[in-house]
């Protein structure tokens, strides 16, 4: 049986890597994504269980005691966010193309534990752009955007962390991009 492999894409908030994941899951069925929990509400179109499953901090926590999490952190001072691990123990298991689409946070503590996974950071073309694609959603307020894009410029500076970059001034081409760089690392395999 072939052992599939894990790819963590992460970058700061509002580059895009909810859209560039949605991207993936729409064209390249081939692909698994993880689905990550999370205490947040959900935005607008989001779907639980698609986007990510929506729990409260108590059923969070109870997963964090039971060990049920491959990396789990709070972002953004708020929310608490974790990687289900029985699904994608079960992916890679199966052979499977896995992605991760995670927080620095959370990469870190991947890292720490799967060393062997392919890390893909996700950068915006420009700090002004980051900017405007945050204010743009309109999901969060003037004090939530701020906070954020105070963590948006400490996760730029990781960027030496990761095995590869992929510019995000084009999803279709960034998304094409990540699942080729998926491809070739599992035919290396």
């Amino acid at each position: 049986m072939t052992t599939g492999r894990l790819t963590v894409l992460a970058g700061p908030t509002a580059v895009g890597k909810g859209t560039v994941a949605a991207y993936v899951r729409r064209f390249f069925p081939q692909v698994w994504l993880s689905v990550s929990m999370t205490t947040r509400r959900p935005r607008p179109a989001e779907i639980d269980g698609v986007h990510y499953h929506f729990v409260d901090d108590a059923e969070f926590d109870r997963l964090v005691s039971a060990g049920e999490f491959l990396e789990y952190a709070v972002v953004h001072g708020r929310a608490k966010y974790g990687t289900p691990r029985a699904p994608l123990e079960r992916a890679l298991r199966e052979g499977q193309l896995a992605l991760l689409e995670i927080d620095l946070q959370g990469a870190r503590q991947v890292r720490a534990t799967m060393p062997e996974a392919l890390f893909v950071f996700l950068e915006p073309p420009s700090w002004e752009e980051l900017v405007r694609r945050l204010v743009g959603r309109g999901t969060e307020t003037s004090v939530e955007r701020e906070v954020r894009l105070e963590t948006a410029r400490r996760e730029l500076a990781s960027v030496s962390e990761f095995d590869e970059v992929i510019v995000n001034d084009d999803v279709r081409r960034a998304s094409e991009h990540l699942v080729s760089l998926m491809s070739s690392r599992q035919r290396d395999a």
